[in-house]
């Protein structure tokens, strides 16, 4: 089903360690508002969508977010690299340091792990579903905004920037497929039949 190449879809660059910031990037991989949410809720949702396009759109969406994974992680161990034990100590990250050493987790800035049947939606009803998915885009775009207010790397921003570029595209997707669903289907009428 998929093609797997071998490179980051953007080039993820950072100036130096900082694990500061590698702690809250962590929570756009596995946080409330993160990649692996956001990814999980979208292929999830495909299975029970009626219409080609919407299925279509969910899939791509979907598969791209597991990429951003794969980007915010390797943002998480650049901020890691050469990092000792007394780093993660002073970082106040000693926690993750003796559960996960320098692999990213689960978890949002504040340590609580993701729990994927709290944090993922799928109604199995098109409409609602893909309302949440609009939302969810919404407050990942939000993060990556405040991420980027947390950090003077530049090199760090300019993937940042990216990352919540993308958030954007993919909120007028949903959007795209909303109103095709609402216009072509006449969803809103098929519901109370």
């Amino acid at each position: 089903m998929w093609i797997y190449e071998k490179k980051l879809q953007y080039p993820m660059k950072v100036s130096c360690k900082d694990l500061r910031m590698a702690k809250n990037i962590l929570t756009q991989y596995g946080g409330p508002n993160g990649e692996s949410g956001a990814s999980t809720q979208y292929l999830n949702q495909r299975y029970s969508m009626p219409y080609k396009e919407g299925k279509a759109v969910l899939t791509d969406i979907g598969t791209e977010e597991l990429a951003h994974m794969e980007m915010v992680a390797t943002l998480y161990e650049m901020l890691v690299c050469g990092a000792t034990k007394e780093d993660f100590i002073k970082a106040g990250f000693d926690g993750m340091y003796v559960e996960h050493k320098c692999n990213p987790h689960y978890l949002n800035v504040d340590g609580v792990p993701f729990n994927i049947g709290k944090e993922t939606v799928a109604t199995g009803n098109p409409e609602v579903d893909l309302y949440a998915d609009m939302a969810a885009e919404k407050r990942a775009e939000t993060t990556y905004e405040n991420l980027i207010q947390m950090t003077d790397d530049p090199l760090l921003k300019d993937s940042l920037r990216f990352l919540r570029e993308r958030e954007v595209v993919h909120f007028q997707r949903f959007g795209e497929v909303l109103r095709l669903i609402q216009e072509k289907y006449n969803f809103a009428h098929e519901r109370f039949k």
